[in-house]
């Protein structure tokens, strides 16, 4: 039986890796395998769109049913690879994968696109029912289906998911708080101006948001959730809860085939592991900056299993052709619709364009005056202005970046004076 090349994860990386060996002229099997019964689909939506009743599982899909039998890939839902062995023979990359069910899956070429899971809370009471996570389509149509029934609603954890499900539910006018054990809101991604900004905002829609406040356990009746205990002994009561505090990335293959793992699967510029008979992209993946190609991130965005994906199937035809790509990212938390290009990591100073409570404003991060990212809320001519003086490895010095008089795009465009090589 051929093996051609296994793809261990349904996801947008892995789906997207398939999609680019057949375009680039690949014409051995493919075989892409995931756990969930459902074809590969969008997630971003999960905790906006789908989650609000604005748009349907359906729509969600990547791609037709008839796709995968059209271009010769193998897609197999609902199975869980326990196991992989890779062949001690000269083959690159030959070897074997079992299912939880026993089948049986041998390959030339393997790639791991398995994605993260949610963090877990490991306090009394986690198990109690109406205590919620946000991951997957099921557990997107779960949350939906008791949001709707519900009307007090406890989000711990305030990042992007947290914070974009907590939106949904106050539009939708239930009652919701929302518990953020850092002193502010998306604190790893974003400056204090930006998550005072969110605070703020989302108060202003009636929100109740709760800052260095850390969960102690969960009460309930009957099996069921009815209140949130946190540490300094004050009790929300709530009959709905969502924890949304970050994921961790699926490494358990990679572990069992003793490749090098640190907080993900690491990986090189060219999406090869620690094993270059192996592969593997997307959130499951610590890389080097996509841009300067220094150290070591983790991203989570489709942006980045896309363009990772691709690099990955390269790779796997043996052209290996890494390329200086600009991560972006996107937030919408209702109407307040953020978009980040670049990496705020390592930034020593931020200039703010606009007013933050008008709603729309933009921040510009720098390090030693080198542009490195944006931050925009509501201001999309500030963002693509950026990302594309990003991408052609400009910068514009901050004394002019908070000149809201002109914009970004005509001051990148018609100051040379102020414009030079990152």
């Amino acid at each position: 039986m051929a093996g051609g090349t296994l793809i261990v994860g349904a996801s947008q990386a892995g789906l997207q890796l398939a999609v680019s060996l057949r375009q680039w002229g690949d014409t051995e099997p493919i075989t892409l395998v995931g756990e969930e019964v459902h074809p590969p689909y969008q997630r971003p939506p999960l905790s906006k769109a789908f989650l609000a009743g604005d748009t349907d599982a359906e729509s969600l899909a990547f791609r037709t049913p008839s796709y995968y039998a059209d271009t010769g890939i193998q897609l197999v839902n609902g199975e869980r690879i326990t196991e992989v062995t890779l062949s001690p023979s000269g083959r690159p990359g030959s070897g074997a994968a079992t299912t939880a069910t026993g089948r049986a899956l041998p390959f030339d070429r393997l790639a791991l696109t398995v994605g993260a899971a949610p963090r877990r809370l490991a306090v009394p009471g986690s198990d109690l029912d109406g205590i919620c996570y946000l991951r997957d389509r099921d557990d997107a149509a779960v949350l939906r289906a008791r949001l709707a029934a519900a009307s007090r609603i406890v989000v711990v954890g305030g990042g992007f998911i947290g914070l974009e499900a907590a939106a949904v539910a106050r539009a939708a006018g239930k009652d919701v708080t929302v518990v953020e054990a850092a002193d502010r809101l998306i604190s790893r991604v974003v400056a204090p101006v930006v998550s005072e900004f969110y605070r703020r905002a989302h108060a202003r829609r009636g929100v109740r948001v709760l800052l260095s406040a850390a969960v102690a356990g969960f009460d309930g009746t009957s099996g069921r959730v009815r209140a949130v205990r946190l540490t300094d002994a004050s009790v929300l009561p709530a009959d709905l809860v969502l924890v949304a505090v970050g994921v961790l990335p699926r490494t358990e293959l990679a572990e069992q085939l003793g490749l090098e793992c640190e907080q993900g699967i690491v990986v090189d510029g060219y999406a090869r592991t620690s094993n270059p008979r192996v592969w593997a992209a997307g959130d499951c993946t610590v890389q080097p900056h996509p841009v300067t190609g220094e150290g070591r991130v983790r991203l989570e965005s489709v942006q980045n299993a896309v363009a990772q994906a691709s690099v990955a199937a390269a790779a796997l035809l043996g052209r290996p052709a890494p390329t200086r790509t600009v991560p972006w990212f996107w937030s919408y938390q209702g109407d307040l619709k953020l978009q980040i290009a670049g990496l705020s990591t390592g930034y020593d100073e931020y200039v703010v364009r606009g007013e933050p409570d008008s709603e729309r404003f933009s921040v510009l991060y720098y390090r030693q005056g080198e542009l490195l990212a944006i931050d925009a809320v509501n201001n999309p001519g500030d963002y693509m202005a950026v990302r594309k003086a990003l991408t052609q490895g400009a910068t514009v010095r901050p004394g002019l970046a908070g000149d809201l008089g002109t914009p970004l795009k005509s001051l990148l465009a018609a100051r040379q004076d102020a414009v030079g090589s990152a």
